[in-house]
């Protein structure tokens, strides 16, 4: 990582967190516009809006599906090995059990599996919750490591932006909320701290020019997210290769948010210890 010429010392703090500072706005209007259409921050999955997933054998094409399941609320179609995976939006049992009826005699081998919607909303809620206190748990143990104003708002800041560029990305590109998202969401917080706190540490508390402990703070942090971006990009290939729909996603939200955690870090963060550091903070 010694190629990479991170040298910030010409541009001002403000400077530094514009591009981020961009991105995070346009980030919550993204997130507020799904909001106010599907009542989450990201479009829920099937785990939390409640509905059918059927798995079957078969070598129709999606436009032979769509024509069969016409009279159903068919929302997904995937790949898989040998088959395809569907996904139906809720309906009353009297329309599931004609579903599951005509599932029954076209493909007999058929898996279905119903996620009821009081089910589902009773998920959204407890993985809400799951992110919410994880949130606060990460902002209070920062708080705690630093015991000052600046550097910890810092911290939870970069985390916050992550999380938001994230769940943006996931509704532009179609990466519904499920209960895998939400763990991949989980780590993402993990993971966007200890970075914001190897470069706190190395700010604060050596000695040197500002310039150089940003600078080796950099390299030490890019050799960290570069092996965990070859992990997760392989992990995304074979997922993509083996249409493992679940892996795919998780992955894709991992190498979303290790993006944005790279701007979020050495720019956002980078910008505001810099500012707190020339006001004469962290003596």
């Amino acid at each position: 990582m010694g190629l990479i010429n991170y040298n910030i010392e010409k541009y001002t703090p403000q400077q530094l967190v514009a591009i981020p500072l961009v991105l995070f706005i346009i980030s919550l209007v993204v997130i507020g516009s799904t909001f106010a259409s599907t009542g989450m921050p990201v479009t829920p999955g099937i785990d939390f809006s409640g509905g059918t997933a059927v798995t079957i054998i078969t070598t129709d094409s999606d436009e032979q599906l769509q024509a069969t399941f016409s009279g159903y609320p068919l929302s997904e179609i995937s790949d898989m090995n040998n088959g395809k995976f569907l996904k139906f939006g809720s309906m009353d049992d009297a329309k599931y059990q004609t579903l599951a009826q005509l599932i029954s005699q076209k493909y007999p081998d058929a898996k279905i599996d119903q996620i009821g919607e009081s089910f589902g909303k009773s998920l959204q809620s407890q993985a809400a919750i799951a992110l919410v206190f994880s949130f606060i748990g990460m902002a209070i143990v920062v708080f705690l490591s630093f015991r000052t104003l600046v550097p910890s708002a810092a911290v939870v800041m970069s985390a916050l932006a992550d999380m938001a560029m994230t769940a943006a990305v996931m509704n532009i590109i179609g990466i519904p909320l499920s209960l895998g998202t939400t763990a991949a969401l989980l780590m993402l917080i993990g993971y966007s701290v200890d970075s914001d706190i190897l470069l706190t540490n190395r700010v604060l508390k050596r000695q040197g020019k500002l310039n150089d402990k940003l600078m080796g703070a950099f390299h030490t942090g890019m050799i960290m997210t570069s092996t965990t971006l070859a992990a997760v990009t392989a992990l995304f290939v074979v997922s993509w290769f083996g249409s493992v729909q679940i892996l795919m996603e998780i992955s894709a939200v991992l190498l979303i948010g290790l993006v944005a955690d790279v701007l979020n870090t050495w720019l956002t963060n980078v910008g505001i210890l810099k500012w707190y550091v020339l006001k004469g903070g962290g003596k």
